[in-house]
């Protein structure tokens, strides 16, 4: 069976508490008995049938939602998506300083035409973007609390729902469950 890795949305922020063990423990009762937990933010690696990365996250959206007692999106990624988005972000980091950082945001469908055109307004000599599809990748080239953009700025302006993830986070969770 194919291996995924869900991110949810604002999980362990804002007040928003959930125990990862519990939340394994969820997925696992939607019939993923394999299901584990990485870091405190709602990263839930787990094997499926093969099916579309949107549509998996979609499903599952409904029963987290009566499990957290909020709304949280849930974005799915593949194993072979995953791998693209880090080779992606490799060719990128040659552009990150040292007190710099790169982001993977999840998004649930390629920005519009209009979307993207706000988005490259937010572009600045520190902020720096790329959108490949259903990720977009934010170059932070100074300490992230200088920069003007955000999760939160992304959600506001976009007028959409994503998640946020480090690079290095990525990197790490791929080379715990898929090397």
């Amino acid at each position: 069976m194919p291996s995924y890795v869900a991110f949810l949305r604002a999980v362990n922020v804002g007040g928003r508490q959930v125990k990862m063990d519990k939340l394994a423990e969820h997925f696992k009762s939607l019939g993923h008995e394999d299901a584990q937990t990485f870091l405190t933010t709602g990263n839930v690696i787990f094997e499926a049938t093969d099916q579309t990365s949107i549509a998996l996250g979609e499903q599952m959206e409904s029963p987290i939602e009566e499990l957290l007692g909020f709304r949280s999106e849930v974005f799915v990624r593949n194993t072979s998506e995953l791998q693209a988005i880090l080779a992606t972000a490799k060719t990128l980091l040659p552009n990150v300083p040292n007190n710099g950082a790169l982001n993977v945001a999840f998004l649930k469908a390629p920005l519009t035409e209009a979307q993207a055109e706000i988005l490259d307004g937010l572009s600045s000599p520190i902020d720096e973007f790329l959108v490949q599809g259903t990720e977009l990748y934010w170059t932070c080239r100074a300490a992230q609390n200088s920069s003007k953009c955000s999760n939160g700025i992304f959600e506001s302006k976009l007028k959409l729902r994503s998640t946020l993830r480090p690079v290095g986070m990525l990197t790490e969770l791929t080379e715990k469950f898929f090397a």
